[in-house]
């Protein structure tokens, strides 16, 4: 009798797993798909809209404005006054940390909700929105006068941070109010 109790319950683990298998193909599937049609396009819509300014004293080196979040991965240039410095390490942690989110919240809507059935002109208008975003930061990308480094190789004091939408103007903060050698 023990024999038989054990080969039901091999063959039900079985069973299972094979619907675990068939389920889980299923829902890959389904996840790729939110990813192609939502999460992308939304990590680069986020990624080129919301960020974190913040208001540096670098070592050996003026008063300096960085962008990013959580890491800061643009910085004023310091060899001319419209060049920026841009640190692609930085920046593919930070797009990491956005697609993560994006992903998330999209896997958990998915996962705990509901399945996410995207229309078509919804899909459309991201992708639009998403490509404009992209081609507008690889144009300022491509100016001769900015540098492209792998690492940010200079230390830093960070005096203010904040948040900001990226088309709006971020006034730099008084000098004076953070000057350490005032004290």
């Amino acid at each position: 009798m023990a024999g038989a109790d054990f080969k039901f319950l091999e063959d039900w683990c079985i069973f299972q797993l094979g619907l675990l298998v068939i389920l889980s193909d299923t829902f890959i599937m389904a996840l790729k798909q939110l990813i192609w049609l939502l999460v992308f396009p939304l990590t680069i819509i986020l990624f080129g809209t919301i960020t974190k300014w913040w208001y540096v004293l670098p070592v050996d080196a003026p008063d300096t404005m960085m962008i990013g979040f959580p890491l800061a991965f643009t910085s004023d240039g310091w060899h001319t006054s419209m060049s920026c410095q841009i640190f692609l390490l930085e920046f593919v942690v930070d797009f990491f940390v956005y697609f993560s989110g994006c992903f998330l919240i999209g896997f958990l809507i998915t996962r705990n909700l509901t399945r996410v059935s995207i229309p078509r002109w919804v899909t459309g208008l991201l992708w639009t929105v998403s490509t404009m975003i992209f081609s507008v930061a690889v144009f300022f990308a491509s100016f001769p006068e900015h540098t492209s480094e792998i690492k940010r190789d200079w230390e830093r004091q960070v005096l203010a941070t904040g948040f900001k939408f990226i088309w709006t103007h971020q006034d730099r903060p008084d000098f004076t109010n953070y000057d350490t050698n005032k004290k």
